[in-house]
């Protein structure tokens, strides 16, 4: 026991020489340093039966102190061999593969590589309903937007077929298979790397070694390139919590290779990267590719307050969690539901933002001002924070009327903070 308290003793007095660079709000007592659970002892059951508050306030009482004593030095690095893979067509059959072969498998799919290439890069394995049922949600709106242009029935028109999409009920946990057997268009390819189903334990997770993780995938990007002859300019890499600083390094690692930067990487709530080297720079940033941008669920959760890319999307505000999400886990996969509704057709601008630091500073303006879309219709020249107001409960998003969108879309400035 005396060890014990000459450890906590030993930690409070790192935390206060340091504390000129930690808010007073992040400065730990000697109650809450004795009682902070290890790395071992932190599930991702426990996370996601923890209330949101307390989850968030274990998170982040990790971070800071592996972030002053500098003792969490990344080590985990998954095996290519390891990792699975999915390939998707347009017409819902998938190709399983994994991640040092699918390239390979990729090449050999008729078509593939004709329109864009979505590839999206896990970062919480499939182990509970909540995870499972965002990448369920995210897998079912790319197939619905590639399958848009056509469809078996042909006789419906347009204006139906958009009023089909408005009244399905996506809260639904019903699946209606016939939605994505009835497709036959090549319209576009996702590919799945399941970095998460490696992750089995938030330890494993802690300890991913991000920068080498992403070199690794990175490589398999550029082979894409080269040997499936898939052109750079289609291909949008979206990566999920810690998957986004990875798909970062992987977009750097592109770029070493080639000369040549990805379209667009997309970060669904970046998060909070616990162990580094010190005095290495890494995480998910502008320049990673021509367009980044990020969506921030649980900011002072599981996810970071540092701004990721050229724009940075802050539902409700910067905080712990969105509105309904009961546990930091829900908190961050809102990001991955947030994009997947705004995959969807007919939903494409569904989540309008303006420029703003804050919620309150979103509010008093009355939530005017030039505007932006959060999700898959992002503007390549946006730059700075933007705010918006989502809902707890699917659709998530509040959107605006048509003509207030056409005449704000594409007009945007960088906001000076």
């Amino acid at each position: 026991m005396s060890l014990r308290l000459c450890l906590v003793a030993c930690l409070l007095a790192v935390a206060l020489a340091s504390k000129d660079s930690l808010k007073p709000s992040q400065w730990l007592n000697p109650s809450e340093l004795e009682n902070m659970p290890s790395l071992n002892e932190i599930t991702w059951e426990r996370l996601e039966n923890t209330p949101l508050q307390r989850g968030a306030q274990m998170v982040d009482q990790i971070y800071h102190v592996a972030h002053i004593k500098h003792d969490l030095t990344p080590n985990f690095v998954p095996s290519a061999s390891n990792i699975p893979v999915r390939i998707v067509k347009a017409n819902g059959k998938s190709v399983e593969a994994k991640l040092n072969n699918y390239v390979e498998k990729a090449r050999a799919l008729p078509g593939f590589g004709d329109d864009e290439v979505t590839i999206v890069l896990t970062g919480l394995p499939q182990t509970t309903p909540t995870i499972k049922k965002a990448m369920r949600k995210l897998e079912q709106a790319y197939m619905q937007r590639y399958n848009l242009q056509e469809q078996q029935k042909s006789s419906q028109t347009q204006e139906q077929r958009q009023q089909k999409y408005k009244d399905y009920d996506y809260t639904s946990s019903e699946e209606s298979a016939d939605e994505w057997k009835s497709a036959r268009t090549n319209s576009g390819d996702l590919i799945i790397i399941d970095l998460g189903a490696t992750l089995t334990s938030f330890k494993r997770y802690a300890m991913l070694d991000v920068a080498t993780t992403g070199e690794m995938i990175g490589h398999t990007l550029v082979e894409l390139v080269k040997d499936a002859d898939v052109p750079q300019q289609i291909i949008h890499l979206i990566g999920q919590g810690i998957a986004a600083h990875v798909a970062g390094a992987a977009g750097n690692e592109f770029t070493s290779h080639t000369g040549q930067k990805l379209r667009r990487i997309t970060g669904l709530d970046p998060a909070k990267i616990l162990a580094k080297r010190p005095d290495t720079l890494i995480g998910l940033s502008r320049g990673d590719a021509e367009f980044v941008d990020a969506i921030h669920t649980s900011t002072y959760g599981m996810g970071t307050p540092v701004r990721s890319g050229d724009v940075d999307f802050y539902p409700n505000g910067p905080n712990q969690g969105v509105p309904g999400a009961k546990n930091v886990i829900e908190a961050v996969v809102r990001a991955t539901r947030y994009f997947a509704e705004s995959v969807r057709p007919g939903y494409e601008r569904n989540f309008p933002a303006v420029p703003a630091n804050s919620l309150k500073q979103y509010k008093n303006n009355n939530g005017f001002g030039k505007r932006a879309y959060m999700g898959i219709e992002a503007d390549f020249d946006l730059e700075g924070d933007y705010i918006l107001e989502v809902n707890e409960k699917s659709p998530f998003g509040q959107r605006t009327a048509a003509q207030k969108q056409n005449y704000y879309h594409g007009v945007h400035q960088q906001l000076n903070l």
